[in-house]
């Protein structure tokens, strides 16, 4: 078991501890099936950067176009292999899948690549310093359009690319913790006095400091890939910043990569951040003055730093990895509409669940911003050594939050789709499939 931590939210932490008591594929186009001997894999990165200037995705209010790019914007595959079943883990430096962008993406991917829906977690690291995606040729910028269009090519090659570069590998992880991430649900009070939630800062709120690290290497022992997991929000740049950039998880990417070296790639992943944001937040741009560092560089930085120190500690790996995965899209309760008959039950709302295993590595991807405490639960019932819960995941439903929250409100609560009684499914959904993928030795691949 792992995430041991004490939740504020403890149904949802009752829910997953009484979980964790419960007791195929086709082969990519022009390749030979393997003998499944042991795992494989390949890795590819490929640049993602607008190279026109784009509508800026993540606040309502910033209406104009980029101006310029900080640092690089990239998008990492790993490829995974066993024998005849196959895991495509894709990391976008992006704020993710909205408007419909998701199931345009996906769709091409899959028939393009020939995989299984379960075969593909398809990612954003959330950062709100991106291009918004579009397909929406009456409302999107034309170049918006066009970056979506290009953007679906170069990760169906670059899929194609990792696929090309497989080979034998071994695979192992770790566990560290990191500082940088904090609740933003702040309580303030007006001079009545009444309290309100608001965004800003909570230093006392529940927040997920674990950094799950896992080490890729070829059978010689040369690192192709070290994927890491962090629960923060891409928003330690605010709406008045128009230069693209990476934000705080995009710039640890890259200074892994840097120290790393040797052509590895470093695929991130946000974990269950709907209420997390770095320590500092929604600044207005890079401030350049002389001796400062600025605080996106700084945190992203810490964080990369974290993950080389885990990366170096991790010895003990593995050249198996047996796969399994599953895929669900989740009709959940939703909240009820404004003038609503109170007898009329609330529409559905739906959220994209993908669980996978590789060895006894998992991963748990939701297409939605899941507050923090979900995730945390998830962990902690989890059969398995490490669990990665992976955010915007293969969709974008939206805030989902425990159900404790809906009595405190806030912008979690008051934008979220989803009724009170959604994260509780979720998260006894997501563990049953963990203990399935675990315990049976058959795909349950949808």
């Amino acid at each position: 078991m792992n995430g041991r931590a004490v939740f504020s939210n403890r149904r949802i932490a009752l829910i997953a501890v009484t979980i964790a008591a419960l007791p195929c594929c086709t082969t990519a186009s022009g390749r030979q099936k393997q003998d499944g001997t042991g795992l494989r894999a390949g890795v590819a990165r490929v640049d993602i950067t607008p190279e026109k200037p784009v509508t800026m995705a993540g606040y309502a209010g910033r209406k104009g176009l980029s101006n310029g790019v900080h640092d690089p914007l990239s998008a990492r595959v790993v490829f995974f292999e066993d024998g005849d079943r196959r895991l495509v883990v894709v990391s976008t430096d992006l704020i993710g899948f909205y408007g419909g962008t998701a199931e345009y993406l996906r769709k091409a991917i899959l028939e393009e690549v020939k995989l299984q829906p379960s075969e593909l977690l398809l990612t954003a690291i959330h950062t709100h310093s991106g291009p918004s995606l579009t397909i929406d040729k009456q409302k999107g910028h034309k170049n918006n359009l066009e970056y979506t269009g290009t953007l679906k090519d170069r990760l169906i090659r670059a899929i194609r690319s990792a696929s090309d570069a497989m080979a034998p590998v071994s695979m192992g992880a770790g566990t560290g913790y990191c500082p940088i991430g904090a609740n933003r649900r702040e309580l303030r009070f007006d001079r009545s006095p009444n309290g309100s939630i608001v965004l800003g800062r909570s230093p006392y709120g529940p927040t997920d400091k674990q950094v799950q690290v896992v080490k890729l290497a070829k059978r010689d022992g040369t690192t192709v890939a070290v994927m890491f997991d962090y629960a923060t929000h891409g928003t330690c740049l605010g709406g008045g910043n128009v230069t693209i950039s990476g934000d705080v998880i995009g710039l640890a990417e890259q200074f892994v990569e840097k120290i790393i070296g040797g052509g590895s790639i470093a695929p991130a992943f946000a974990g269950a951040s709907g209420n997390i944001d770095p320590w500092f937040r929604v600044l207005p741009g890079f401030n350049e003055e002389p001796g400062w560092i600025p605080e996106p560089v700084l945190l992203g930085t810490v964080l990369g730093e974290e993950v080389v120190h885990v990366f170096r500690g991790i010895k003990a790996v593995s050249t198996s990895g047996r796969i399994r995965s599953a895929f669900e899209m989740l009709n959940l309760p939703g909240k009820p509409t404004d003038g609503a008959a109170a007898d009329k039950p609330p529409q559905s709302a739906s959220l994209a669940l993908t669980v996978a295993r590789v060895g006894n590595i998992a991963f748990v991807g939701m297409g939605a911003e899941v507050l923090t405490e979900i995730g945390m639960a998830i962990k902690s019932a989890s059969p398995y050594e490490h669990t990665l819960v992976i955010t915007h995941c293969n969709g974008a439903a939206g805030y989902l939050a425990p159900e404790h929250l809906y009595v405190e409100g806030g912008y979690e609560i008051r934008s979220s789709p989803f009724g009170p009684k959604a994260a509780d499914m979720v998260v006894k959904r997501a563990v049953k499939i963990l203990h399935d993928l675990q315990d049976s030795e058959t795909s349950v691949a949808r």
